[in-house]
């Protein structure tokens, strides 16, 4: 195992990581080895810290990351059933789109849906006006960030949803796969994030009318 690089604003995370890893262990015992989930946690650790802007808070990310990729690998594995159609929303930095419609998908099922989001090159933050038009919606996005598409939870999902990531996303038999053409809020004022947050949600009523959610 590589040495954990120690980023400014934390004195040691090993000691934090170690006990994800110990937690996670026993909670996903059966369904995946300690090995795995010691791998997945300083795999996430890594992923994370490349784009983080603040690495205060980067071990307990790096604890909800993994417990969110080991939750889709024990699925994916058949070891943990199912509770709700899993959709999974890919965009670039997995900072505008996915977020849109991950918060939509959330608060418009009330729990019938399961959703994750990623982003084929995160950015370091989710960008606070997508975050200002889903509070004025009444969507209330308090634990999002961006984060990196792995292949766990491409497998895990039911439906793959891209939006403007090209072939990044990896293809697997079986699955259900949607392009929707929504456009970029990156760097757009607030009229037109809220003309896109229409678009989404339009859209993802759609989906959920087609889930039967």
């Amino acid at each position: 195992m590589t040495a954990t690089p120690r980023f400014a604003g934390l004195l040691d995370p090993q000691v934090v990581l170690r006990r994800h890893v110990e937690d996670l262990s026993a909670r996903f015992a059966g369904m995946v080895s300690a090995e795995t989930v010691e791998r997945m946690v300083f795999e996430s650790y890594a992923a994370l810290g490349r784009t983080a802007r603040v690495k205060t808070h980067l071990p307990v990310l790096t604890c909800r990351f993994a417990t969110e990729r080991l939750t889709a690998l024990a699925q994916a594995k058949g070891a943990l059933a199912k509770e709700a159609p899993e959709v999974l929303f890919v965009c670039v930095q997995n900072a505008g789109r996915s977020q849109l419609a991950a918060a939509m998908v959330e608060h418009l099922s009330e729990g019938r849906v399961h959703v994750r989001s990623a982003g084929s090159m995160p950015a370091d933050q989710v960008d606070p006006v997508v975050l200002e038009v889903l509070e004025a919606r009444g969507m209330t996005v308090t634990d999002a960030f961006p984060k990196p598409l792995n292949d766990d939870v491409v497998q895990a999902a039911d439906v793959v949803i891209t939006m403007g990531c090209g072939d990044a996303c990896p293809v697997y038999p079986g699955k259900r796969y949607l392009d929707w053409n929504v456009a970029d809020p990156a760097g757009q004022p607030p009229a037109a994030v809220e003309a896109i947050a229409a678009d989404v949600e339009g859209r993802v009523r759609g989906l959920l009318a087609e889930l039967g959610a």
